[in-house]
């Protein structure tokens, strides 16, 4: 699914109107429609509605909703801002029928000047259709006092199509308190860039994504950078297991992790990478980790380092198809001196992670020496600690795109909507996972699954993809199992075969 700037919006919703062919505001008719119908599954009749409604588009489609509302019962006072004496062609077109049919003109006022308004009580619905994804500064003035109000209100708030004040893509120098705060949003067509970050999340509320009709023509012709994946982009790209295969044929992968202490991370990364389908899986780890490991991972090889609690040197790696390296390594000189000419030698898919990526951002002049088409996963912390503090998510994104360009690297950006940064500047948003994957060792197990596919012969972006949305899925049907508040990071290697045969389109019903 293609995520699309507010230009682009603009475009498609230009190239429905020409092509399909509709008239503009039929098509603001048709997304009434659906937000009145979105509305009335929420809201029942008896809720006094309040609707307050921008001089453009999105006041436009708010006005269409306060006379559709009105049709079906509810009781719906309306306030039209007009302060500049300017409503768009179609917002205009609506005015006129709201103001011109009986059973509404009597409730909706035209603000010109002078507002009083009108007490917001905790029953209330308050319809939010100030502005929507054309605004492109912050709001101030009157609209930002209006939005103040609002929000200080016990009332309840739907917005229509962005929270008012809220922009599509940068909101890095936007005034927070100017912002609509929504219960539900009712965006239209696609999902919007701002809406993937995590602190807007709190601006958005619960978030619903309505369907009018766009052009499909439209959206297969507009090229964006942004994308998110699902799963009919991801079930072609699984790889057929030849039925004559031996493990010798399925990769050989090798995973650097684990200091003495942190065994842990060593065993959720090399079972992760296990249950990925890559043939064998050899752990490196230090001495005093092997009872643990033979223990909990007896499937894997164990490659003993030559010290008792850390890894002290590069190891040769001409035999495996894949190195994952960084799960609780920990960030010791002699480690770091281990970890820059292990990534120097290694000739062979890399992945890079945690303590790897610490290791990376202490010593900054190693980062031009990282091989082409490595994988980097950091979570937000470790991405800042490697490129500088961020204002917030859609400039660390920024950052993110540019040093993989710079690199030529995959940096997969872990999160609520995890990003892939690919080298080519395309931007893939993972649609899978949960809140209750913000637990210790998750990351590892990213991390183990990356490897195991790239292992098991995936191209590097495939793998990325395939990785992440499967890491996701893993942890969405744990989280239907044991619930998101006690899911740990086992449950999501657990889950890993459930994954797997669902992507597979196997039989769903005992899955």
């Amino acid at each position: 699914m293609k995520i699309f700037t507010s230009a682009q919006i603009h475009e498609l919703d230009n190239y429905t109107i020409e092509h399909e062919p509709i008239k503009s505001i039929d098509l603001m008719e048709r997304a009434a429609k659906a937000l009145t119908k979105a509305i009335m599954e929420r809201w029942p009749v008896g809720v006094p509605v309040i609707v307050f409604a921008g001089p453009g588009n999105n006041g436009g489609d708010a006005l269409a909703v306060a006379r559709m509302l009105t049709e079906q019962g509810y009781q719906v006072q309306t306030f039209l801002f007009n302060t500049n004496g300017h409503l768009s062609a179609d917002c205009a077109e609506n005015k006129k029928r709201l103001s011109e049919n009986k059973r509404t003109k009597s409730q909706f006022t035209e603000v010109t000047q002078e507002f009083d308004p009108p007490h917001l009580e905790k029953g209330t619905l308050v319809v939010d259709g100030l502005f929507g994804s054309g605004l492109n500064k912050p709001l101030s003035g009157g609209f930002a006092s209006l939005v103040k109000y609002i929000n200080a209100s016990a009332a309840e708030v739907v917005s229509i199509d962005m929270p008012s004040g809220l922009m599509t893509e940068d909101n890095t120098y936007n005034v927070r308190p100017n912002i609509i705060r929504a219960d539900l949003t009712l965006t239209l067509g696609q999902k919007k860039l701002s809406m993937l970050f995590a602190e807007n999340q709190p601006i958005i509320g619960e978030l619903q994504v309505l369907d009018i009709g766009l052009s499909k023509k439209g959206i297969e012709k507009i090229d964006s950078q942004y994308t998110m994946l699902e799963k009919d982009d991801i079930a072609p790209l699984l790889l057929p297991r030849d039925p004559f295969a031996h493990k010798g044929t399925m990769g050989n992968a090798l995973m650097i992790a684990g200091s003495y202490g942190m065994a842990g991370a060593a065993i959720l990364a090399t079972e992760a990478c296990l249950r990925s389908g890559t043939g064998k899986v050899t752990c490196h780890s230090p001495r005093k980790n092997v009872p643990m490991m033979q223990i909990a991972v007896p499937e894997a090889v164990l490659q003993i380092d030559r010290e008792e609690t850390t890894f002290s040197e590069a190891v040769d790696t001409e035999d495996f198809q894949a190195v994952g390296i960084g799960p609780g390594l920990g960030t010791t000189e002699q480690t770091a001196i281990a970890i820059i000419s292990q990534l120097r030698r290694t000739q062979c898919p890399l992945v890079c992670d945690a303590d790897a990526i610490n290791i990376l951002a202490n010593h900054r002049a190693w980062i031009q020496q990282l091989p082409k088409d490595i994988i980097l996963t950091p979570h937000p912390k470790e991405f800042d600690r490697l490129e500088g503090h961020s204002a917030d998510s859609f400039e660390r994104l920024l950052k993110a795109r540019d040093l993989s360009q710079r690199l030529q690297a995959y940096i997969i950006l872990k999160g609520h909507s995890t990003a892939l940064c690919c080298p080519d500047g395309h931007i893939v948003f993972n649609s899978t996972g949960n809140a209750g994957m913000a637990t210790a060792g998750s990351g590892d197990v990213l991390t183990g699954i990356l490897t195991g596919l790239l292992a098991r012969g995936y191209s590097h972006r495939n793998a990325c993809v395939l990785g992440m949305y499967l890491h996701g899925l893993a942890g969405d049907i744990a989280a239907r199992e044991v619930g998101e508040e006690s899911l740990i990071a086992r449950d999501i290697i657990r889950c890993l075969p459930k994954a797997f045969l669902r992507l597979g389109n196997h039989d769903k019903k005992h899955i």
